[in-house]
Order: structure tokens, then C-alpha cells, then sequence
């Protein structure tokens, strides 16, 4: 390694300890630099195997009482998909072979949390064997909020309906400054921690996201990243964390920032983001993936020697990042994906929402090295 970057703060990335200092130093370093020891990292904790998941997102409304200003999804005269429609997007992810359906929309004002449990029983009755990753920290809280429950119970009830993990989202940055700006009416840092520090306990096992590129600070991006890493040595709940760039189309907080000539995020911060995002993490999350509707599916490979060992999903049919003027697609499928991986010199290997292997006949087992 270069010693441009000191020993001792390679030798705390190795040991899962970079501090935020750490961290604001490694943004200072020659790119390529922080890179290199992002990767080494990555190579040491999952190999050269990257991983990718045949899912669908189905999106059962658009509909929404939040006023979250980075929205560009939420329309009020949208639609609202029955249980059957929702069956019948389900029925045509499984004939094209996905394990995973990944269930989210928006707030609606007149359901409970019978609205939610009634979904997963559905789901659950006829696909069993469908991995079922649903309801935001956002919709759980709001869920719990109707009912005149608490979260616990609310997750409790959730999980014996059949709910398997749960999307780490609504997280955008963990920071009320921020939130204040951005999503006044979303549940607090300390909420946020807490849906998800007791979906962990109550067994069910969510992801880890942060959506930056906004009004947040450097500062503020990696206090997010550091607080993931807290709760994960409380918890060890997390199953990936996915940095997600924020898209600035079609939405007021996008509108303003282009007014002042600040547009997406730059590719390089993307891709130290990432980087720096696997050596805070190291030791603590094995799974750091990059979206590639967000990032586009060239830069997105890219990332694959930045820290990242995964390329999430399928997902055919993505319309939340399309509404805010992503032009990468709404499905890439796993042939393509395979594609991608196979042509940066890496191993692809198709996982469950778990990490656990997918494996044809013919796959050499032995040769991953997986969580």
C-alpha cells in the first residue's frame, strides 16, 4: 500500500475502527488511493465473488399523505393496486425466475396495519417459497401510528404474517438537520434507529441504505455511515448497505439545488462514497452494493473495484428512481448482469435476499466466498 495513506489508519480500517477523522482524511488522498485500499478490503472479506438477486419491486401505490421534497413519485390522484394485482405481478416474477419480491409504496391515510399484514398472508399463501423484503421503517412507524400500537407490535405481527427482511430505506441521511430540510413529516433519526434496531430483535433482518447528494454535508454522509456501524455491532441485523445517489429531477429539493447549478452527484464522489462506505464498515457488513439504476450500469462496474461486491437486483420493474429522471432502466437481467461481472474479471454468483447461493448444477461451489 502507498504510504500516502498513513499505517495507522489502514491498520484501523483493517480492524473495523476508522474513526470520522479517518474518514475525512481518506476523502483528501488521491482517489485512485482510497480505491485501492477499498478493494483490497473487499477482495480480503468476500473474494473476487460478485453477487446479484432475481427480484421484482412492486410498488402498490403512489399515492402518498408524506410531503418528502425529493419525491418525484408521489402523485395523490395515482393508482392503488388490489391484493390480486399485486398477486399477478408476483405470479410473472416467479415465472421469470425471482426469489425476491420487494413491496413498498406510499403512506395511505385510512389503513392500519392490517392493510400491510393482509398483503404478506396473500403473498405468503400462494408463494411460499418467495422471499417476501417489505414496508420501509417509514410504512412500519406509520403502520404502528393507525393502529394505535407500538412498532414492536407492529413488527411482531408483521413477521408471524410472513414478512422475511426489510428494506433499509426512508433512512435518506440520519441526521434531523437534514430531515428537517428534506422530509419534515418522516419519522426522526432516533425513530429511524429504533424501527430498526427492533426489527432486528424481533428476527427480522433489513438492509442498510443512505440517499446522499443533497443538502447533507461530507460530514453528515459519514456520521450516517458511522451510525449504520453502531447499531450493527448492537444488532448485527443488517444483511448490506446500499449508497444510493440522489436524483434531482421532478422534485423541489432537485429544482432548487439545479437553480443554483448543482446538479447529480459527480461520479468520483459516488465512487469514494463507495469505498469509503466499505472500509468504515469493514468487519461489520460483509455486503456493500451499488444500484445501477442510480448510477448507471458502466459506473456501477466500476464500483465493483471501489469496495463494492454486489449489484442488487433484477428488480423489473423500477419506478421510483425512473420518476426522478433516471435514464439506466427499470431491468437488467441476470444474463446481462452476469455480463457485467463476468467482463471485470470477477466471479458472478446469484444469491438469495440472504446472501445464501443460488447454485446451478454445474456451479463450482468452492470456489465462492460468500456470507
Amino acid at each position: 500500500m502507498d504510504p500516502i495513506i498513513p499505517e495507522d489508519i489502514i491498520e484501523r480500517a483493517y480492524q473495523g475502527k476508522t474513526t470520522k477523522e479517518d474518514a475525512l482524511f481518506l476523502l483528501e488522498v488521491p482517489p485512485f488511493k482510497l480505491f485501492e485500499l477499498a478493494d483490497r478490503l473487499r477482495q480480503e472479506t468476500v473474494g473476487e465473488t460478485v453477487t446479484y438477486v432475481v427480484n421484482r419491486n412492486i410498488n402498490f401505490t403512489n399515492r402518498c399523505i408524506g410531503n418528502c421534497g425529493f419525491c418525484a413519485f408521489c402523485d395523490n390522484t395515482g393508482y392503488i393496486l388490489d391484493i390480486q394485482d399485486i398477486l399477478e405481478k408476483v405470479r410473472d416474477a416467479e415465472s421469470q425466475g425471482a426469489t425476491e419480491v420487494c413491496i413498498q409504496g406510499g403512506l395511505l391515510p385510512n389503513v392500519d396495519i392490517n392493510f400491510y399484514t393482509d398483503i404478506i398472508k396473500e403473498v405468503k399463501a400462494e408463494f411460499p417459497h418467495i422471499h417476501t423484503h417489505a414496508f420501509s421503517p417509514m410504512e412500519v412507524y406509520h403502520a404502528a401510528k393507525q393502529t394505535g400500537i407500538t412498532v414492536g407490535e407492529a413488527l411482531t405481527m408483521l413477521k408471524e404474517a410472513g414478512l422475511d427482511t426489510m428494506p433499509g430505506t426512508a433512512a435518506e441521511i440520519l441526521s434531523d438537520r437534514v430531515r428537517d430540510i428534506i422530509c419534515p413529516g418522516k419519522l426522526k433519526t432516533d425513530e429511524w434507529v429504533d424501527v430498526i434496531t427492533q426489527a432486528h430483535q424481533t428476527g427480522i433482518n433489513t438492509t442498510a441504505t443512505i440517499m446522499y447528494g443533497h443538502v447533507e454535508t461530507i460530514e453528515e454522509r459519514i456520521d450516517h455511515i458511522m451510525l449504520i456501524r453502531e447499531i450493527q455491532k448492537k444488532t448485527g441485523g443488517f444483511l448490506e448497505f446500499v449508497p444510493l445517489t440522489f436524483m434531482p429531477y421532478n422534485n423541489r429539493i432537485g429544482e432548487e439545488m439545479i437553480r443554483q447549478g448543482r446538479y447529480a452527484t459527480p461520479g468520483m464522489q459516488d465512487l469514494q462514497l463507495y469505498a469509503l462506505a466499505r472500509i468504515i464498515l469493514n468487519t461489520h457488513i460483509r455486503n456493500i452494493q451499488a444500484s445501477w439504476v442510480k448510477l448507471g450500469k458502466k459506473l456501477a462496474q466500476v464500483a465493483l473495484f471501489c469496495g463494492v461486491n454486489d449489484l442488487g437486483g433484477t428488480l423489473m420493474e423500477e419506478r421510483i428512481s425512473a420518476s426522478a429522471g433516471s435514464t439506466n432502466g427499470q431491468f437488467m437481467s441476470a444474463q446481462e448482469l452476469e455480463w457485467f461481472i463476468t467482463s471485470s474479471g470477477r466471479q458472478p454468483l446469484q444469491r438469495n435476499t440472504t446472501y445464501k447461493p443460488i447454485l446451478s448444477n454445474d456451479s463450482e461451489q468452492m470456489k465462492f466466498k460468500i456470507a
